[in-house]
């Protein structure tokens, strides 16, 4: 059975690689980009795993990581935080929120798709 990834980006051209990677690698991949409705859209597609960037318009991907963890039917969602703010602060934050992986723009593919296959696998 196809895996289900949600990824919640804006930018164009993350969405395109991400898309490109996971989907040749035989992932069911679909795309919000905003933060206003983004729990709505993962309630919407069911995902096996979500990868959501921390700045997105509307609201945070912090902000969204805090209410898909207060979610009974989410809160064991792994997500994969994929963002380009790699301080400390903000990976502490996110770990604090519950985030299962935490990764910075850049990213290579291979390492992308080696977090991917680890949050998932059986």
């Amino acid at each position: 059975m196809t895996k289900r990834v949600l990824l919640i980006e804006d930018e164009p051209n993350i969405i395109e690689a991400v898309s490109f990677i996971l989907t040749r690698d035989g992932w069911d991949v679909k795309t919000h980009s905003n933060g206003h409705d983004a729990i709505d859209a993962v309630h919407n597609r069911t995902p096996d795993l979500i990868i959501l960037d921390v700045m997105l318009p509307g609201r945070s991907g912090f902000e969204i990581l805090q209410d898909i963890r207060a979610d009974q039917t989410l809160a064991d969602m792994p997500v994969l935080m994929l963002t380009a703010r790699g301080q400390e602060k903000d990976r502490e934050m996110a770990q604090r929120y519950g985030a299962s992986r935490y990764m910075t723009k850049p990213f290579s593919n291979a390492e992308l798709l080696a977090n991917v296959r680890e949050l998932i696998a059986p």
